[in-house]
């Protein structure tokens, strides 16, 4: 058992308690290698007194808390050594003590209250609820020996209810008489409102100091209104529970009923009725939430795998190609078994949809349409049956019955996206296993958002491109019956979406042999292209025979079609080089027009070529024109001018060929136009350009002819032009021209 020291007032613990000055003292008396430093304060009725610290805390000395400070004024001391604190948590409690003195009347407090031990000697003042200690003195502490006031912030004394004369209670109300006015006011009538109107607006309770004349509006604190359920009305999708009845009107304003708001409209809630009202005054800032006046939900199956998720569903139902057949359907089976519905789809999300929603009053038989996504004409509908069932039929369009369109949005599901790696997308879409109304297919990609394609009809259900190559197309599944080979069978086409999404441009494949201008041409090229740093350029130089020449340019390119640019071609300078070829048909070439400077003619000889990778490397030249071969386009663009009347030889083997399709595409009213130009039969040659000389060109355009009729046009002898050995020999027996000249 170790010493006792305490100091001041003698605790009573322990018959052989010994007093001291201090805990530097007690260590100078003390007979065991620790003692215990008490306070009369504390409750020691459950403390362990046989507590010895564990060795490596022997040289601490330990204190214990109360419930009010850190240090409750006990602790275990080492006989010697310097005083370093060691802290439990276990508490000590201080018990209620007689050194308090109550200033005020009638208010509690906590007297187990102990001041800080190390504080010097205070005298400690409290308040109460309402006002501070330095405003109105409730409870003082007095430390022996303290000449100093402490005012407190806590604890503060309780004041208890006191019902006197002073209150005067001006409506049924709930309020706390513990309330005291300010000791340094002079004497007033203290006027209190409620929790919805302030004091000068609905007096509610008041306060009157004796010799008071003059009335002070109080904002705090505030009465609190009893309910009074006898004014209100409330419909039956209106949880009571939800509703205060405790509100009240503004009693300055005339009779009126009041109209609360729901969470979703102005109309929906419970009315308050003044006597004597006949006009309504709706409430929107006050809204009171409805459970919604549908209970039943009904599914609208897409056929996409998705049904069955909405909670709570009634009954599904299939959707049969338009919604207003569907709907009109729906409302007909349910007869009068419901008369408010909702009418949702399988193909949207519902997770975070709130089916409390409800219409305005005057809106009640309206049929109410939620937006999917972006767009209008959605998927979700409230439907009042009994009226719809009635009426619909009598719409030939569903949007020309009486709609609502309500901002809400319903996001729809996740489209099925089909990526493939065709140049076109209309094989994907033919051979393509459907589940659900749309589809997204693609060649480069998902673009971020895709639109939602309109499915009350059928002439909304449109094939929309998202991009101006329609690379990424969005097509309805009753699209694909139509689809032969090109999307465009189908009658119904939104082009108003092509900005959702990129194209990949398109490589650009120089191809020369030889041609005296194709330096110049190829330099021109190369400062058109700088700076686009999508397109990328390619040179394929000196291949023998046409063929050759397209399947080393396919074979150079990294992009499904690539622009291909002849060594005669001066690029013209505004030529776009984002162009895209459409994949809405099946993969084709694209033939663009060139200015001839000699006879003037803009068609598509010599010009640039879009080719499809695929298609010219299937392609081994059966045809007098390699392009013409395959399926093809002419896209009435300017692509530049074709400078082929370099020199006799160019000039003359150019004519020559060329003459020789068009003699063999015969009888064509265009073609046969243009052969005349080349021949020049009215001998009005136009020439553009200081170098333009029509003669070789001219010659060589006869010379076509000619050998046309000398081989009675055999596919064979014709092909013959193919190949620049056989065009050089023959120019040399006809014209005694050679390669160089």
């Amino acid at each position: 058992m170790f010493d006792v020291f305490y100091s001041g007032k003698k605790p009573n613990v322990f018959v052989h308690e010994r007093e001291a000055d201090s805990i530097e003292h007690a260590q100078t008396l003390s007979r065991t290698r620790y003692f215990w430093w008490i306070t009369y304060l504390a409750d020691y009725s459950t403390h362990d007194w046989d507590f010895q610290p564990v060795p490596w805390q022997s040289e601490y000395t330990h204190t214990w808390p109360s419930q009010h400070h850190e240090y409750s004024g006990t602790y275990l001391v080492p006989k010697s050594g310097e005083i370093k604190y060691h802290f439990h948590k276990k508490i000590i409690p201080n018990r209620s003590t007689t050194d308090f003195d109550t200033i005020v009347d009638r208010a509690e407090f906590d007297l187990t209250w102990a001041p800080h031990p190390h504080d010097p000697p205070y005298t400690y003042v409290f308040g109460n609820q309402w006002w501070p200690a330095n405003r109105m003195p409730t409870i003082e502490y007095h430390v022996p020996g303290a000449t100093e006031r402490k005012y407190m912030d806590k604890p503060q004394a309780r004041l208890l209810e006191t019902h006197n004369d002073c209150w005067h209670t001006l409506v049924d109300c709930e309020w706390d008489y513990t309330w005291v006015p300010d000791p340094g006011d002079p004497p007033l009538i203290y006027v209190f409102g409620n929790q919805w109107w302030p004091a000068n607006r609905m007096p509610t309770v008041e306060y009157h100091v004796p010799g008071a004349t003059e009335r002070k509006y109080m904002t705090w604190p505030r009465a609190t209104l009893s309910p009074n359920t006898a004014p209100w009305t409330v419909p039956d999708s209106v949880d009571p529970a939800g509703v205060d009845f405790s509100w009240v009107p503004d009693p300055g304003e005339p009779p009126y009923v009041y109209q609360f708001a729901t969470q979703h409209q102005k109309t929906g809630g419970p009315t308050y009725t003044v006597p004597g009202a006949s006009e309504v005054k709706y409430l929107a800032e006050l809204k009171i939430r409805t459970v919604g006046k549908a209970t039943a939900i009904y599914e609208i199956d897409h056929m996409d795998g998705a049904a069955g998720q909405i909670d709570k569903t009634t009954r599904r139902v299939r959707y049969f190609d338009n919604y207003r057949d569907t709907l009109i359907r729906l409302a007909k089976s349910i007869g009068t078994e419901h008369e408010y519905v909702w009418v949702c789809s399988s193909i949207c999300d519902y997770t975070d949809f709130d089916f409390s929603w409800h219409p305005e009053q005057w809106q009640s038989t309206m049929l109410h349409v939620f937006a999917s996504n972006e767009q209008k004409f959605g998927d979700t509908f409230f439907m009042h049956v009994p009226t719809f069932a009635e009426s619909a039929e009598r719409k030939p369009l569903l949007e020309w019955y009486d709609c609502n369109f309500v901002d809400s949005i319903v996001p729809r599901r996740r489209m099925p996206v089909i990526e493939h790696a065709g140049d076109s997308n209309v094989d994907a879409v033919k051979t393509t296993e459907w589940s659900g109304p749309v589809a997204l297919f693609t060649t480069n990609g998902v673009p971020m958002t895709i639109p939602a394609v309109n499915l009350w009809r059928s002439e909304t259900k449109t094939i929309t491109p998202l991009s101006s190559g329609a690379s990424a197309v969005v097509v309805p599944k009753s699209a694909v019956p139509y689809i032969k080979t090109q999307m465009y069978d189908y009658p119904y086409i939104d082009k108003t979406q092509q900005q959702r999404h990129g194209d990949t441009k398109l490589d650009i494949v120089f191809i020369s042999n030889g041609e005296i201008n194709a330096e110049d041409n190829w330099t021109i090229l190369e400062s058109r292209i700088t700076g686009l740093e999508t397109n990328k350029l390619h040179r394929v130089d000196r291949v023998n025979g046409r063929a050759d020449a397209y399947h080393a340019a396919a074979e150079a390119s990294t992009t499904p079609w690539f622009f291909a640019v002849f060594g005669k071609l001066a690029i013209d300078f505004d030529f776009d080089w984002s162009w895209q070829p459409d994949r809405m048909q099946q993969a084709k070439h694209y033939i663009f027009h060139a200015l001839n400077p000699v006879n003037g003619l803009v068609y598509g000889h010599q010009a640039m070529i879009a080719y499809n990778r695929q298609l010219t490397l299937a392609n081994p030249g059966v045809g007098l024109d390699f392009t013409l071969d395959s399926p093809h386009e002419v896209v009435p663009i300017l692509s530049g001018i074709a400078h082929y009347d370099t020199s006799p030889w160019s000039s003359w083997r150019t004519a020559f060929r060329e003459v020789l399709k068009l003699q063999a595409s015969l009888p064509d009213v265009e073609n046969e136009y243009r052969l005349n130009k080349w021949l020049d039969i009215n001998g009005d040659v136009v020439a553009v350009g200081d170098e333009a000389d029509p003669q070789w060109s001219r010659l060589g355009a006869q010379d076509a002819v000619e050998y046309y009729n000398q081989v009675n046009g055999d596919f064979n002898a014709l092909k013959k032009s193919y190949e620049w050995e056989w065009l050089a020999s023959y120019a040399f027996v006809k014209r005694s021209l050679l390669p160089h000249q």
